[in-house]
């Protein structure tokens, strides 16, 4: 797997500005999916285990490195901007419907 670099050229050429939302998000969705990260935007994170097997502490321990490279926790970030920018899309795809 190749190594996670935020700055991506999807990216860096198609920044979140409100209205283009939509776009942008499937944007972050190709390049997590390519990166094998997709999992920190998609799940919350997994409570810690007790007396959990070796393959549940390494997919926990997975999780909480990979969601170290955002701030704060990468879901609840994207659950945010979910909720601050689909809605705007939302009405503006209704007026341009009435429009037309």
């Amino acid at each position: 797997m190749s190594s996670f670099n935020p700055p991506t050229p999807i990216l860096n050429q198609n920044k979140l500005e409100g209205p283009n939302y939509v776009d942008w998000k499937r944007n972050l969705d190709i390049v997590l999916t390519a990166e094998g990260y997709k999992f920190v935007i998609t799940e919350e994170c997994p409570e810690k285990p007790e007396n959990a097997t070796d393959d549940q502490v390494k997919a926990y321990d997975k999780w909480v490195k990979a969601d170290e490279m955002f701030m704060g926790s990468a879901y609840d970030m994207l659950e945010s901007l979910k909720e601050m920018f689909c809605e705007k899309n939302r009405a503006a795809k209704q007026i341009a419907m009435k429009a037309l």
